[in-house]
């Protein structure tokens, strides 16, 4: 063969072949394996390197074990392990090393990157003493590695020689015992003496390397002794320095407490049992460093008894209860539940259940072939993307927690209520941790309904309002005393490796306990692993939850995930403050799995110092309370496309429904029953019809203009009349919403003008369009 048999070293590069068990049936086969920067790559041939990796394998976290001669088995502890065979053990051996000193280099790179953050971890000092001592910790334990490598090479050689020379001297005993004469008897005693002395040299090196050997592991464990002493101390010395801080601050709080406590001796005689006794309160309070990704502030605990006294009571604060909280205590935010006998009982059962996804492969030819002489805008997606539900029925999924606008909505103070709202905005992403499929585009004029009313008092509904750019607008009155209402329209950019999703528009909730109104905005969503890999979702950006009547905001911090964060993954923060910008509440939770929110009792600047030298706000606050939690998945979810309880009934068909309904949608529903050739053609022929029906709206609206206006029929996209730029459907009008100006944000948006409702009371559809 014309490739080199043996890997061949290039820098920090090593390549070459290696045999590869694939199946039982074609067993090891000959693939070209490269390993570079701490990555163990392989192909079927030297000329795939450009375009097509078969797998890759990071030897950072990889555990390398030994067969026999020839066979090695590399493993991450995970899905990915090869078991590979070298043509013979000097081959082997070399790949074994080469991997080995890989896996060092990786594994001390990780260990450098890891101990960067040190500085931040929740357990550190803010100054940590010791850091010094982790870099140093670093390099000793990567000498351990390198010099264990070592070791186990010069085993590997010990065992070799002691093998094939124990089987040369055999051979040539054999050869011996042949009893030869002549000129082959000379050249055979010549060959036994001179592997006589490579005997005696090889077992000479064969003590050396035992004597090394012994040796290394002596020192080897010195080392870890002395490393674990450091370890060891460095501890000690930070449980040193924060009982130093705790005596501090207990003797300040103190000398504080006893100076007020004279001050009021002198102009009060009858002072009341709890004054000057502040300096007792914090005596068991914890203090942490700042959480790595909210470093705006920190919070540390106040003590649990400091709500029975009221803040006239306490000294040393800089802010006030506000006056209209009414309980501090232990309890939940006020509400008022209904009792039982109050409570609907639902009129129907919803289904539980739907087919289970089917197994079928991607055929990426299928859509590449339908993109040759089109244009990207015309090129239909198949259904294998999707999940059978629409963009509009994914909306009223928002309403998975409807109950916390149930509970904000009997709360007296604006403040709570700011806590069940910002609860909300964030529990509407928890639908979406594992589902990765699209929903399908509505369709212009599509609509959805969601009449949860005798079931849970609201009712919702959805419509498709504009097609280019796609925009649904969606409006739920509640009979418990709450609004919501929002138009999206969803803007992306696809960046290489992730998809960047971000909604546009302003979403709205008003309470008619109070006047409230509240608008915030949604968060970019980013699906990971476009091209190569599983997909998962994160979501990342800041929220801003405004109260327009008192001018209250809650600002949120949706935390990007990072490989090398300490901190909790899909982590949210948040602060409540009123109009003068003064903390009440702690928000604190992932979103997707719970909210705590905690009562502000003291603010204070810090000394530390954040991000671009910011100093960070210190919160002393009660116990955490949960808010939220995620309700759990049903039975069976990973096979109904992680759909939730509501999810499963969103789709489920109903008779009294609009005829535009995206219940009655037909790919939709094939899609579902799992038909999915089916689907794909419906799917086609939907949106076929949709592009004929606005061409037809096109060319109408062409017709109706002034002579001075050209006559050809223009894009919906492209108006060239001035006065419609800023409106580009302007000859669309949608049936159950109309286009306003938002009197709060000033945006142009769809308000709900009614009759959806009426319109069913009376089973009257007749200006619904026909787009299915």
């Amino acid at each position: 063969m014309s490739e080199p048999k043996t890997p061949t070293p290039a820098g920090d590069t090593y390549k070459g072949w290696v045999f590869k068990w694939t199946n039982y049936i074609k067993g090891y086969q000959r693939r070209w394996f490269v390993l570079s920067n701490g990555l163990l790559s392989y192909y079927r041939t030297q000329a795939e390197m450009g375009h097509t990796c078969r797998g890759t394998i990071n030897l950072a976290t990889a555990t390398i074990t030994v067969d026999d001669a020839c066979n090695f088995v590399i493993s991450n502890g995970g899905a990915q392990t090869y078991h590979l065979k070298a043509s013979c053990e000097v081959e082997r051996q070399r790949w074994i090393t080469a991997l080995e000193l890989a896996k060092a280099k990786a594994a001390r790179m990780q260990a450098e990157s890891d101990d960067s953050g040190d500085d931040f971890s929740l357990s550190s000092p803010p100054v940590a003493p010791g850091q010094g001592g982790a870099s140093q910790n670093s390099e000793v334990q990567s000498a351990l590695r390198t010099l264990g490598s070592k070791v186990e090479d010069l085993s590997t050689c010990n065992d070799l020689i002691s093998k094939h020379g124990s089987a040369l001297q055999r051979s040539l005993s054999e050869l011996d015992s042949l009893r030869l004469t002549g000129e082959a008897g000379d050249k055979i005693r010549q060959v036994t003496e001179r592997a006589t002395l490579f005997r005696i040299t090889s077992n000479a090196m064969i003590n050396a390397c035992q004597d090394f050997l012994a040796l290394a592991q002596a020192h080897s464990k010195r080392w870890q002794k002395a490393l674990q002493a450091e370890r060891d101390q460095r501890v000690r010395l930070e449980e040193t320095l924060e009982q130093l801080a705790k005596q501090h601050n207990h003797l300040e709080r103190a000398f504080r407490g006893a100076a007020q406590a004279n001050a009021t001796a002198d102009n009060k005689s009858a002072a009341g049992p709890g004054k000057g006794e502040a300096s007792d309160e914090d005596d068991d309070n914890e203090f942490f460093d700042a959480m790595e990704e909210a470093p705006e502030f920190i919070t540390v605990p106040a003590d649990p008894q400091f709500h029975k006294r009221s803040s006239s009571n306490v000294s040393g604060f800089n802010s006030e209860m506000c006056p209209d909280d009414q309980s501090l205590n232990e309890e939940p935010l006020a509400m008022n539940q209904e009792s039982p006998s109050q409570e609907l009982v639902p009129l129907k059962k919803r289904r539980t259940r739907i087919p289970d996804k089917p197994n079928y492969s991607l055929n990426l030819w299928s859509i590449m072939k339908n993109c040759i002489g089109k244009e990207l805008s015309k090129i239909p997606m198949p259904v294998n993307f999707n999940e059978p539900i629409s963009m509009l029925q994914r909306l009223s999924e928002d309403l998975e927690y409807h109950e916390l606008l149930d509970k904000a909505s009997k709360c007296q103070s604006s403040l709570e209520q700011m806590c069940y709202v910002a609860a909300f905005s964030v529990s509407s992403y928890s639908t979406t941790v594992h589902r990765t499929g699209k929903p399908f585009n509505p369709l212009l004029g599509e609509t959805y309904e969601l009449d949860r009313r005798r079931e849970s008092g609201y009712r919702s509904l959805c419509e498709q309002v504009s097609h280019h750019p796609p925009a649904a607008a969606h409006h739920v009155i509640s009979d418990r005393g709450w609004t919501l209402r929002q138009e999206i329209t969803v803007a992306s950019k696809f960046r290489g490796k992730y998809l960047s999703i971000m909604p546009l528009g302003t979403i709205h909730a008003i309470f008619e306990k109070g006047n409230n109104h509240y608008t915030w905005k949604k968060v970019t969503t980013t699906v990971h692993n476009i091209i190569v890999g599983k997909l998962w979702i994160d979501q990342s950006g800041e929220i801003d939850v405004v109260n327009h009547t008192t001018g209250d905001r809650c600002h949120l911090k949706f935390a990007p995930y990072s490989y090398f964060s300490r901190d909790v993954a899909r982590k949210v923060t948040g602060v409540v403050m009123d109009k003068d910008g003064k903390a009440h509440y702690v928000l604190s939770g992932t979103w997707d799995e719970k909210m705590e929110f905690s009562r502000v009792m003291q603010s204070s600047r810090g000394g530390e110092n954040g991000t671009e030298g910011k100093q960070k706000t210190v919160y002393q606050t009660l116990k955490a309370r949960e808010v939220w939690r995620r309700n759990p998945l049903p039975e069976g979810a990973e096979t109904m496309y992680y759909f939730t309880a509501l999810a499963l009934s969103l789709n489920e068909l109903e008779d009294a429904v609009a005829p535009t309904d995206s219940r009655r949608r037909p790919d939709q529903r094939l899609m579902e029953d799992g038909r999915w050739e089916e689907a794909n053609a419906e799917k086609q022929r939907l949106e076929e019809k949709q592009r004929s029906v606005r061409r037809e709206r096109e060319r109408e609206a062409a017709s109706q203009r002034t002579s001075s206006q050209s006559e050809e029929a223009v894009d919906e996209d492209s108006l060239t009349d001035p006065s419609l730029k800023s409106a580009p459907h302007e000859n669309y009008q949608a049936l159950w919403f109309e286009r306003c100006e938002d009197r709060i944000t000033g945006e142009q948006v769809h308000i709900y003008k009614g009759g959806y409702w009426e319109a069913k009371d009376r089973g009257s559809w007749e200006g619904c369009p026909d787009i299915f």
